[in-house]
């Protein structure tokens, strides 16, 4: 079962403009002033939080037609609280505020679909959580590489290649913890045969076990992505 999406051409209307979007650069940042939400055109943008000791943990990958500062929505004191960062160039389109709240008023229709799709994405960061809290730092890393197969994996004749090219760290941030800690965990993984690298990119060859490390509960794939 995939995401819910929110019917794109509906927010294509609503645009107040788009723009480039580059490498390296921020959709936006934590503690700004928030006068809007983004649609994803193209690339790929990074949602994380900076925690106070400088560490950062990544929530989600977003790409094609992903919207990202949605959280403003109906807030009396809009300001993001997380960072968006660009890490491969597109395009991106801005919807004000004021815009897409009186669109929700106007349409029942759309404020569902808006809603449902804002549900889908509060369970995903659940789930997550739930790992990163209950399986500590090796249930956290198995976990997102899980999400990454959810994601990213494409069947091959001896297991699932992840076709993302993902750095230790990032998978780090991505899980709640140092790169050398991932380095440890992939390298063990490595030497039992579960993973690979192929091309500088992991192939998942016992999803299974990673699976009953954690004690997988099945959760649909829709709420086990890094999307």
């Amino acid at each position: 079962m995939a995401t819910k999406t929110i019917p794109i051409n509906e927010l294509m209307r609503f645009v107040d403009h788009t723009f480039k979007i580059k490498k390296g650069q921020y959709l936006f940042q934590e503690g700004m002033q928030a006068k809007g939400l983004y649609l994803i055109l193209s690339g790929k943008v990074q949602v994380s939080k900076i925690t106070e000791d400088g560490r950062e943990l990544t929530f989600r990958l977003c790409g094609q037609n992903d919207i990202v500062g949605e959280a403003i929505i109906f807030s009396h004191f809009p300001t993001f609280m997380l960072t968006a960062k660009v890490i491969e160039d597109g395009e991106a389109a801005f919807i004000s505020k004021e815009k897409m709240e009186e669109e929700l008023f106007k349409s029942g229709a759309f404020a569902m679909e808006f809603l449902k799709w804002m549900s889908d994405q509060y369970r995903n960061t659940q789930t997550k959580f739930r790992d990163l809290l209950l399986h500590g730092k090796k249930g956290a890393v198995f976990s997102t590489l899980i999400r990454m197969t959810n994601s990213y994996g494409v069947k091959k004749a001896d297991g699932i290649l992840i076709d993302f090219p993902f750095t230790n760290q990032e998978l780090g941030n991505f899980s709640g913890t140092s790169r050398e800690s991932v380095n440890r965990m992939l390298s063990d993984l490595k030497k039992r045969g579960i993973i690979s690298m192929c091309e500088g990119k992991i192939m998942i060859h016992d999803l299974q076990y990673l699976r009953d490390e954690i004690g997988c509960e099945g959760c649909p794939i829709m709420y086990c992505r890094l999307e």
